[in-house]
């Protein structure tokens, strides 16, 4: 038989059991603020039609959806026709020949065509949260997978700025929970288009977020070489550069943001939201780190209001978390008017950086927390009925498969970090007790097997 060779595509990764555990423990600690704030939880299919998907992300995230194959094609009969449809693909356009169905690139356009499906049926504002893979089609890199977890909230069918609020302290609070320092980074796509519009008009709108939105990437100089490929004279480029050079401390920015876009009715409101969240007296209360970023663009066109993203404090790791407010999400699907604002939170940046930062807590590495040795009948058919009785009272437990060796059974336990191990030979079966021994710190106990059940695995 020849040689197989075995790999993942690019991009993916298996997860053994000690990395489960890690991403169940992100998990668990986000479903628990979520559904603290009232959110329900909701799922959507891996793959959607393609026209739900395209022309949602902007040309840069229209590059990246992972289209899939139609199947069921007669190979014979359809051959030459397929070949023309490849050639199509191949040469940037979709074909519904080859192609009708895409897999998800997030999960808030699926969220969307949710809501358009159903508006009728929901009661309204309707606050659901999401846990589901989405696939990116791009360069697979530290932080950045080609399949990879998101965890979304969203309220739709409300404008009121509280949830803005309300969503700003599900991000302190999920943070606080797992230890991480963040700095929460907010603008608003309104004074995005307040400064389109001073720059030529809102047909200027997509050119410029584009370009800014890789500002972090690619630096100024590069982002005023795209801005002027993209059409823009240099006074614009230069109108650009003195708004992506405005910074300091929030009240600050608010003026200087002001005084530059404060004539314009979109960026005055824009102005005026802002000022209400982060002056939001709870959140202040709650010392959440919101900081004025008019750098940040979000590259997604569907944003129409306030936008956030995540970035963690002493870490090199892109951003950890975003979203925004998006008005007429909706209005894509035929169902206008029912206004939108979430956020997402990049599961698996968030652990790449709890796991830089070792602030997983130890104990997410136990799994049993006590192993019965097996000596024999007799004595392992005793040991799986006091074992049955601590699963039962909710220990974790395990009876070793056969009878071996001593030392080949205490290397399974220091192999799955099981921190006790019980012992029944024949001398305890007769006695009616068994030996407790904690691997970690070497100590052993001789105990009762009535009193077994009282024992403190910790």
């Amino acid at each position: 038989m020849a040689k197989v060779s075995v790999s993942l595509p690019q991009g993916t990764r298996d997860f053994a059991p000690d990395t489960v555990r890690k991403r169940q423990y992100i998990f668990a600690t986000i479903k628990e603020v979520f559904e603290l704030y009232g959110f329900q939880p909701l799922e959507t299919p891996a793959m959607e039609n393609l026209e739900t998907l395209m022309g949602k992300y902007g040309e840069e995230g229209d590059k990246l959806i992972f289209k899939i194959l139609n199947n069921g094609l007669d190979r014979e009969e359809k051959h030459a026709k397929a070949k023309e449809d490849f050639e199509k693909i191949l040469a940037g356009k979709n074909n519904s020949g080859i192609t009708e169905r895409a897999l998800k690139y997030d999960l808030t356009i699926p969220f969307a065509r949710y809501v358009a499906m159903n508006h009728a049926q929901l009661a309204m504002p309707f606050k659901r949260y999401q846990m589901q893979p989405v696939w990116r089609a791009d360069k697979p890199q530290r932080g950045r997978y080609r399949e990879f977890y998101q965890c979304d909230a969203d309220v739709v069918g409300s404008t009121s700025l509280l949830n803005e609020v309300e969503l700003s302290l599900i991000y302190c609070t999920v943070f606080k929970k797992l230890g991480i320092p963040v700095t929460i980074k907010i603008n608003s796509r309104k004074i995005l288009a307040a400064l389109a519009q001073l720059c030529g008009g809102s047909n200027k709108m997509v050119d410029i977020t584009v370009a800014i939105d890789k500002l972090d990437k690619i630096g100024i100089d590069k982002v005023k070489e795209e801005l002027i490929t993209r059409g823009l004279t240099t006074e614009q480029v230069s109108i650009i550069e003195k708004y992506l050079a405005v910074s300091g401390e929030n009240a600050t920015q608010l003026n200087n943001i002001t005084a530059l876009l404060g004539s314009i009715e979109e960026g005055r409101k824009g102005i005026e939201e802002l000022d209400c969240v982060i002056n939001n007296p709870v959140l202040q209360a709650a010392a959440c780190p919101l900081q004025l970023d008019f750098t940040l663009a979000r590259g997604l066109n569907y944003y129409t209001g306030i936008i956030f993203e995540i970035k963690a404090l002493n870490v090199q790791m892109g951003s950890i978390g975003g979203g925004g407010r998006y008005d007429d999400l909706t209005g894509l699907f035929g169902v206008p008017g029912i206004p939108g604002v979430g956020i997402s939170f990049g599961v698996d940046r968030i652990y790449d950086v709890l796991e830089e930062l070792q602030l997983f807590p130890q104990q997410l590495q136990v799994g049993t927390q006590v192993l019965f040795l097996n000596l024999g009948f007799a004595e392992s058919a005793k040991a799986f009925e006091l074992l049955q009785l601590l699963r039962s009272n909710g220990i974790r437990g395990e009876l070793f498969h056969e009878n071996m060796k001593f030392d080949k059974q205490f290397k399974y336990a220091e192999k799955k970090n099981i921190p006790y191990v019980v012992v029944i030979g024949s001398k305890e079966l007769e006695g009616g007790v068994c030996t407790v021994k904690d691997i970690r710190t070497g100590n052993q106990q001789t105990i009762a097997q009535s009193s077994l059940v009282n024992f403190q695995f910790v």
